[in-house]
């Protein structure tokens, strides 16, 4: 199933992470460990953030995926589903 994960990383964490390197580490395991198909970085709310996307067939990796977002950044994190074009028509 293809997922969207978007993270929102607080800025008083971002900043210390940002500083120590650790951000960029963080977020290059991310885009590693899901095979990201795509991968955008932006301002969420006001917060450095980004959206992942890609596939994953089991969902208990959801939390290798997490977790060390949440540990190194403090991430907040959402993981919804999406679709393309194709998958659209197909569901219609």
């Amino acid at each position: 199933m293809r997922l969207m994960l978007t993270f929102r990383i607080p800025i008083e964490k971002g900043n210390e992470a940002e500083a120590d390197g650790s951000m960029s580490k963080a977020i290059e395991k991310l885009i590693a460990d899901t095979n990201a198909e795509a991968a955008y970085f932006t301002m969420i709310d006001g917060l450095r953030g980004g959206i992942v996307i890609f596939e994953e067939t089991d969902q208990a990796n959801l939390t290798r995926h997490n977790e060390p977002m949440f540990a190194a950044l403090n991430a907040a994190i959402d993981i919804v589903p999406v679709l393309t074009l194709d998958d659209l028509k197909r569901g219609l």
